[in-house]
C-alpha cells in the first residue's frame, strides 16, 4: 500500500492526475494509444498506393472523401439514434475492424483490385478522423468540466506514442508481413479496444462528482438522425469551435503548401529524410508537453489563455517570416503548430465538450471533426493555390495571409475559451 501510494504520488505530482483517477486516465491512454497504432499501421499501406494512380485520381478521391465522410457522418448520426448508448461506441470501431476484414478479402480475391484499392484508400481517409473524433467523445463523457484540464492532455500524450510505436512496427511488418496483411492486424486490434470501452463506461458511474451516475446506459441519444448537422450551425458555442477547426485547416494548409513550395529544389529522397525528420520532432515534442506541462497550462491560466497560445505563436511567427520565407524558419512554424495542436490545443478544444449535452458530443461533434475539418482542407488548398498560381503571390505574401488567419484562429480560441468558463455542465439526454 506505501508503495503504491508513492506511485500515486509521484504521478500525480508529475502529471496533476488525482490518486483516484489514475485508472480510468491510463486506460484512456492506452484506448487512444491502441487506435493511433492501428491507424499508423494502415495509413502506410493507403499511402503506398497513391504512386500507382495519376494525379487527377488522387485528386478525384480527395473529392470523394469528403462527401463519404459527410455520408459516414449522417449514417452514424443515425445510428446514435437508434442504438443503446452503450453500444454505440464499441459499434464504430467493431464496425470498422470488419471493414478492414471486408477490404482484406476484396484485395484478395478480386479480378481487379484497382477499384478495391481505391475505394480504401478514401474509407482510411474517413477512418483517419472518425476513429479520433469518436474517442474524444467518449473522453468529454467519461470526465468532467473539472477533470478535462488536468487530464486530456496526459491521455492525447498516447496518441502521439502511438503513432510513433505504429509507424516503427509497419518498417519492420510491412515486408515480414505483407502489406495486405497489416488490414488483418489492425482489425484485430480494434477489436481488442471493445472491452477497454466496456469498462471505461462502467467506471463512469464511480467518478466523484460526476452529474450523471444516474444515466440509464441502455437509453438513446435524443434528437433525429440529421440533427448534428443542424445544431452546430445554430448554436453559436458549437458553431465557434466549427471556426476554430476551420481556421486551424487554414493555417495548416498554407504552412504545408509553403514547405512543398521550399522543398521544390531537393530530391525525392531528401524531402523524405526532412518529412521524416520533421514528423519524429513534432511528436517527441508533443508527447512531453503533453505529459508533463499541458494541464499545469489549462489549471494556472485557463482555457481561454491555452487554446490562443499556440494560434498565438505561429500567427507572429508567420508574420515575421513574411519577409523571408527561409525553408528552416517555416519548418519551426509547422513543428510549433503541429506539437502544439496535439499536446495542447486538441486536448484544450476536447475540453469544449464537457459543457454540452451528449447529443452534441455524438451528433454534432462528428460533422464539426469531420465535415467540416474536410471541408477547411479542400477550401484552403483551392485557396492557396488561386492566390499563388492566379494571383501570383510569392510565399512571403502568402505567409502574412496564413499570419492574419492564425491571429484569427487565436481570437476564436480566446472566445470559446471565456463562454466555456461561464458555462455549467449539461446533460439533456438523461
Amino acid at each position: 500500500m506505501i508503495k503504491k501510494n508513492a506511485f500515486a504520488g509521484i504521478v500525480r505530482s508529475a502529471t496533476k492526475i488525482e490518486p483516484h483517477e489514475l485508472k480510468a486516465t491510463f486506460l484512456s491512454f492506452l484506448f487512444i494509444f491502441l487506435l493511433m497504432f492501428a491507424y499508423n499501421i494502415l495509413k502506410p499501406v493507403r499511402d503506398a498506393m497513391a504512386p500507382d494512380w495519376s494525379d487527377v485520381s488522387v485528386a478525384l478521391l480527395w473529392t470523394y472523401n469528403f462527401f463519404f465522410s459527410m455520408a459516414a457522418v449522417a449514417i452514424y448520426g443515425f445510428a446514435a439514434s437508434r442504438l443503446r448508448f452503450r453500444f454505440l461506441v464499441p459499434g464504430v470501431y467493431t464496425f470498422f475492424a470488419i471493414s478492414f476484414v471486408l477490404f482484406y478479402v476484396g484485395a484478395s480475391y478480386a479480378s481487379n483490385a484497382d477499384y478495391i484499392d481505391k475505394a480504401f484508400y478514401v474509407w482510411i481517409s474517413v477512418f483517419a478522423l472518425f476513429h479520433v473524433s469518436v474517442f474524444w467523445s467518449l473522453m468529454s463523457d467519461l470526465f468532467t468540466k473539472v477533470q478535462a484540464p488536468r487530464l486530456f492532455a496526459f491521455i492525447a500524450s498516447g496518441a502521439s506514442t502511438g503513432t510513433i510505436a505504429g509507424s516503427a512496427a509497419t518498417v519492420g511488418l510491412a515486408k515480414a508481413l505483407g502489406s495486405m496483411n497489416l488490414m488483418l492486424l489492425a482489425a484485430i486490434i480494434l477489436v481488442a479496444i471493445v472491452p477497454l470501452i466496456g469498462v471505461l463506461q462502467a467506471m463512469k458511474t464511480m467518478q466523484p462528482g460526476s452529474p450523471d451516475t444516474s444515466r440509464d446506459p441502455n437509453a438513446t441519444i435524443s434528437g433525429n438522425p440529421l440533427s448534428g448537422f443542424s445544431e452546430f450551425v445554430t448554436n453559436p458555442y458549437l458553431f465557434g469551435i466549427a471556426i476554430f477547426i476551420f481556421l486551424y485547416t487554414a493555417v495548416g494548409s498554407f504552412a504545408y503548401f509553403e514547405i512543398k513550395n521550399l522543398l521544390d529544389g531537393f530530391d525525392r529522397d531528401t524531402n523524405t529524410q526532412i518529412w521524416a525528420g520533421i514528423n519524429l520532432a513534432v511528436n517527441a515534442i508533443a508527447i512531453t508537453t503533453a505529459m508533463f506541462a499541458t494541464s499545469r497550462i489549462a489549471t494556472r491560466f485557463g482555457l481561454a489563455k491555452t487554446l490562443a497560445v499556440i494560434p498565438l505563436l505561429v500567427g507572429i511567427g508567420l508574420l515575421a517570416i513574411a519577409g523571408n520565407p527561409v525553408l528552416a524558419a517555416v519548418i519551426v512554424i509547422w513543428v510549433v503548430m503541429r506539437s502544439g495542436n496535439y499536446a495542447i490545443t486538441r486536448p484544450a478544444r476536447e475540453m469544449l465538450y464537457t459543457v454540452v449535452d451528449r447529443e452534441a458530443r455524438f451528433k454534432a461533434k462528428p460533422v464539426i471533426d469531420i465535415v467540416v475539418y474536410r471541408g477547411g482542407d479542400a477550401l484552403a488548398g483551392w485557396l492557396f493555390a488561386v492566390l499563388a498560381t492566379t494571383l501570383g503571390l510569392g510565399l512571403g505574401a502568402l505567409a502574412a495571409i496564413g499570419g492574419f488567419i492564425a491571429l484569427m484562429w487565436a481570437f476564436v480560441g480566446v472566445y470559446l475559451g471565456r463562454n466555456y468558463d461561464r458555462l455549467d455542465p449539461v446533460e439533456t439526454n438523461a
